[in-house]
């Protein structure tokens, strides 16, 4: 079957939701996902995301006390 509707809802958005990314620096990628960085929202890309969540999960872990098996 077709996929008539796919991406409807970005049609009427500025530039069809594409631009660069401030994350990833990426040019021409869909920026769908609405994120706070330094106070204030910006629109940024399923992979800029994906970069965002796994530097906090990094950052968790050094935090984190090394568990010791003996």
């Amino acid at each position: 079957m077709s996929k008539a509707h796919r991406g409807k809802g970005i049609l009427d958005k500025t530039n069809r939701s594409r631009g660069t990314c401030p994350v990833t620096g990426q040019t021409g990628v869909k920026l769908l996902y609405e994120q706070e960085i330094d106070g204030k929202k910006v629109n940024i890309s399923k992979i800029g995301r994906a970069v965002l969540k796994n530097k906090k999960a990094a950052e968790a872990k050094k935090e984190a006390p090394a568990e010791k098996t003996e």
